[in-house]
């Protein structure tokens, strides 16, 4: 047999144990634990080849840190924070919406955080699957964003679906592919349920208690301190230090604001740089993928830990589960059919953390995405006029992802080191904590 039919052969028999892997109850060898929600064992999961960025429970030690100071004190490169009045920055949310942040309970099924796809250690988003998954291995559509420096954005989602943190923060919440809860009521419900949780809301809120509108200030407080600036580019650039980059940086640089173009969407201030504009642009991802030419392109897919095999998406299409093919990106929000395939500029802060690149996660390194644009991206009559062959010399390309990766924040590792100060844990049926059945009321 061929090797290529061998792998084809075994990707589909991992496909059809997987639902296996997730039950209850697993035994591994003699180890056999009975935890409350599917997905939480993992005894004999590890091998000794096998390596993630993601920490396990065990190793999940941080440091808490004061990342309050990050929103009231204006970071170098960065312009200053607006605060939305009806939700001033204090302590008590953003540690409240911290804890909201990483608590698994607020998933149907109690396996999933919005800190399972943000994952701190990995820039606030994931650089191990393309696109996010959700509870019971629900895969969606597009890549998770980083939350990094997030607080900046006009538009919110790839598609730029919401305006605020305050009400983006449901859509994944409610979303049945990512955490599933089934309602706004049943979720305010399940916290009034955890012991703790009173107490924190009124402390953040006092007088108003668990409702929808504090959930949202509370997560989106949390979210809005993740300000990350004053990188080596920022030092050299706004701040006028000579040293605090090489000659390199400075090469790449121009050619991202000079024969790159990249600056047109990446926007750089006199005083401050996003790096983004705010804009929705058609770079031709959306359309190649709607029209079948990213087809060719091959997927690394993980079979047991540690071992992989490149697969052709068409294989990975005829075994896998039918999903919608078409992202027509801010098309899907408007039904303008000028919109088809516009999607929102990310942020170039902190990239070469945030791997992988693209609204749906196509390319793994920005060399891959730094050939793309050199390129001309893929022709379609949306195309935006931004986009066009650049020509650039290996050195051009070299020196410009030299400079991509100068755009790291200097306090990422605090801001890390607090996340995993937050505790999770896998929780059992005898947790005191735990919400169940009984309590929610559905105790026929």
């Amino acid at each position: 047999m061929s090797e290529q039919f061998f792998r084809k052969q075994t990707f589909k028999i991992y496909l059809l144990i997987l639902p296996l892997v997730l039950s209850n109850q697993i035994s591994f060898g003699n180890d056999e634990v009975n935890y409350s929600g599917p997905g939480d064992d993992k005894n004999g999961y590890d091998s000794r080849d096998y390596t993630t960025n993601s920490l396990s429970l065990e190793d999940r030690k941080g440091k808490k840190a004061d990342i309050i100071k990050y929103v009231t004190i204006k970071q170098l490169g960065l312009p200053e924070l607006k605060i939305p009045q009806n939700n001033k920055i204090t302590r008590e949310k953003i540690e409240l919406g911290k804890k909201l942040f990483f608590d698994r309970r607020l998933s149907l099924n109690n396996t999933m955080s919005c800190g399972m796809c943000h994952v701190p250690e990995q820039g606030f988003t994931n650089n191990e699957i393309k696109t996010a998954v959700g509870i019971e291995g629900r895969s969606n559509l597009r890549n998770t964003p980083t939350l990094l420096n997030v607080a900046f954005n006009k538009f919110l989602f790839h598609d730029a679906r919401e305006f605020s943190l305050e009400n983006q923060v449901w859509q994944p919440v409610l979303a049945h592919s990512e955490m599933a809860m089934p309602s706004f009521g049943f979720t305010i419900k399940k916290l009034e349920l955890i012991p703790g949780y009173k107490k924190l809301f009124n402390e953040a809120f006092p007088g108003e208690g668990i409702n929808m509108e504090t959930f949202g200030k509370a997560v989106a407080s949390y979210e809005r301190s993740l300000i990350s600036g004053n990188s080596d580019f920022d030092k050299w650039y706004f701040g006028g230090n000579k040293n605090a980059v090489d000659e390199n940086v400075k090469k790449g640089f121009e050619v991202f604001s000079g024969k790159g173009g990249c600056v047109s969407c990446h926007t750089v201030g006199k005083n401050e740089a996003l790096f983004f504009d705010n804009k929705l642009h058609n770079t031709g991802i959306g359309y190649a993928e709607s029209m079948g030419i990213l087809k060719k392109i091959k997927t690394k897919v993980q079979l047991a830990p540690g071992e992989y095999v490149e697969v052709d998406n068409k294989i990975i299409k005829s075994v896998n589960q039918q999903k919608k093919n078409n992202d027509l990106g801010l098309y899907t929000i408007t039904e303008n059919p000028e919109h088809r395939w516009l999607f929102k500029t990310p942020t170039l802060r902190n990239i070469s953390l945030t791997a992988p690149y693209m609204h749906n996660g196509i390319f793994s390194t920005l060399d891959d995405v730094i050939k793309f644009y050199d390129e001309g991206g893929f022709k379609n009559e949306l195309l935006s006029p931004m986009i066009k062959k650049l020509d650039l010399t290996q050195e051009e390309k070299n020196n410009l992802k030299i400079f991509l990766k100068s755009l790291v924040g200097d306090n990422i590792n605090i801001l890390i080191a607090d996340a995993l100060s937050t505790p999770v844990g896998d929780l059992t049926k005898d947790d005191p904590n735990w919400a169940n059945d009984t309590d929610m009321g559905y105790d026929n």
